[in-house]
C-alpha cells in the first residue's frame, strides 16, 4: 500500500484534519510535520508520530495493521509502535511512533555497495524474525477477504492460492479473451497445485519492497504498513520483492515519483540469500514463484481498471506458459 514515513519535518501541526487526528489519538498538537503523499493514504511526520489518514478503499485496514502490530510487540521484528488508530470525520487513520532513519528507497541511491550489502543483509534478519512470529490461522486482512469473495480488489495484494482458479473462471467470463490461452493456464496452475500441499503459513508482511522497509547507518530500523499482512507460505515475501528488483520502475514511492536505476537491485536477492538462505530453501522454487506471479497476471487481466495494462497481460501470461519471467537470471 505504499505510505511514506519519512523525510525531514519542516510545518506546523496546524493541517486542520491532522489537528483532528491528533486530537482523537490523545496526542499534543504541537511540534512539526512535513506532510507526505502516497498510493492510498496521506500522511504526516513528525519529530516522534507518524500520522497516516486513508482513503477508505481498504476495510479496516488500519485495524488489521494495529492487530499485527500487537503479535510483533516485544518481538525480535523491528517495526514502528502502534499508538492509536480509529475513524473519524475525515476517515480511517492511524498513528505509530516514528522510525529512525528513511525508506530504503530513499537510501539506496547514495549508498555504496558495502551498505548497501549491509542493508539487505539486516532487511534479511528482519524478515527471518517475522516469519518466526506465531500467526493466527486464516489471518487476513478484511478488505482481502471481501475482494476474495467476489467483492473490489481496491489493491493487488500476496497471492492468495485458492483464488487462483476463481481468477481464470472470472476471466473466461469476459468478453475478448483468448479462451485458448485461458484454458493452456488453468491446466498449468492445477499442475502445480500441489507444490504447495505441505505448506506451513507463517506471518508475511505482503508488501515488501523499499518504501516499506527504514534504514539507518546501514541496518533496518523497521519494516512499515503491515495493511497487507497474513498467514501464508514465507516465499511469498519473495514474490514483491524480486518484482521489485526486476522491474524498479515499477515502484515509485508515490504516484510520479522518482525510481530506482534499472539494474541497480540485481545483487538484492544473493545477499538476501547469504542473510536468510531458508527463504529461499523450499523445493521447486522458481516453479513456486512463477505461480505467485501468473496469480498477479490474472488479477491484472480481470481487476485492474486501465485497458492498457490489460492488453499486456496475455503476453506476460504467456511468456510464463513458455518457462519465463522476470525471475530469469534473477535468482541466486
Amino acid at each position: 500500500m505504499r505510505d511514506l514515513p519519512s523525510s525531514p519535518v519542516d510545518q506546523p501541526a496546524d493541517d486542520p484534519v491532522l489537528r483532528r487526528i491528533l486530537r482523537a489519538a490523545g496526542i499534543p498538537q504541537a511540534g512539526r510535520f512535513r506532510a507526505k503523499a502516497g498510493w492510498t493514504s496521506r500522511a504526516w511526520v513528525g519529530e516522534e508520530h507518524v500520522v497516516r489518514r486513508g482513503d477508505g478503499r481498504f476495510r479496516d485496514a488500519y485495524a488489521h495493521e494495529a492487530a499485527v502490530a500487537g503479535l510483533l510487540r516485544g518481538s525480535a521484528v523491528p517495526h514502528a509502535r502502534h499508538l492509536a488508530h480509529g475513524v473519524g470525520p475525515d476517515g480511517p487513520w492511524y498513528v505509530s511512533a516514528r522510525l529512525p532513519g528513511r525508506t530504503l528507497q530513499e537510501a539506496w541511491p547514495g549508498a555504496g555497495r558495502a551498505e548497501r550489502r549491509a542493508m539487505i543483509e539486516s532487511l534479511g534478519s528482519a524478515l527471518r524474525a517475522l516469519h518466526r512470529i506465531p500467526v493466527p490461522a486464516g489471518l487476513r486482512p478484511p478488505w482481502l477477504a471481501d475482494a476474495l469473495a467476489g467483492g473490489p480488489w481496491p489493491a493487488f495484494h500476496p497471492p492468495v492460492l485458492r483464488g487462483l482458479l476463481p481468477l481464470i473462471e472470472t476471466a473466461r467470463r469476459r468478453p475478448g479473451q483468448d479462451s485458448r490461452l485461458l484454458s493452456d493456464a488453468d491446466a498449468w496452475v492445477r499442475e502445480r497445485l500441489g507444490l504447495f500441499a505441505e505448506d506451513v503459513p507463517c506471518l508475511v508482511h505482503g508488501d515488501l519492497h523499499g518504501s516499506n522497509v527504514m534504514v539507518d547507518r546501514g541496518r533496518v530500523t523497521g519494516l512499515i504498513d503491515f495493511a497487507e499482512a497474513s498467514a501464508q507460505p514465507a516465499d511469498v515475501e519473495l514474490d514483491t520483492l524480486l518484482r521489485w528488483c526486476a522491474r524498479s520502475a515499477e515502484y515509485p514511492a508515490a504516484p510520479g515519483g522518482p525510481v530506482l536505476e534499472a539494474g541497480s537491485l540485481a545483487e538484492v536477492p544473493a545477499w538476501l540469500h547469504s542473510a536468510y538462505p531458508e527463504l529461499f530453501a523450499a523445493e521447486h522454487l522458481r516453479a513456486r514463484l512463477d505461480v505467485y506471479d501468473m496469480h498477479e497476471a490474472l488479477a491484472l487481466l480481470v481487476h485492474h481498471p486501465d485497458p492498457e495494462v490489460r492488453a499486456a497481460v496475455p503476453g506476460r501470461i504467456a511468456l510464463l506458459l513458455s518457462g519465463h519471467s522476470h525471475l530469469d537470471g534473477l535468482l541466486p
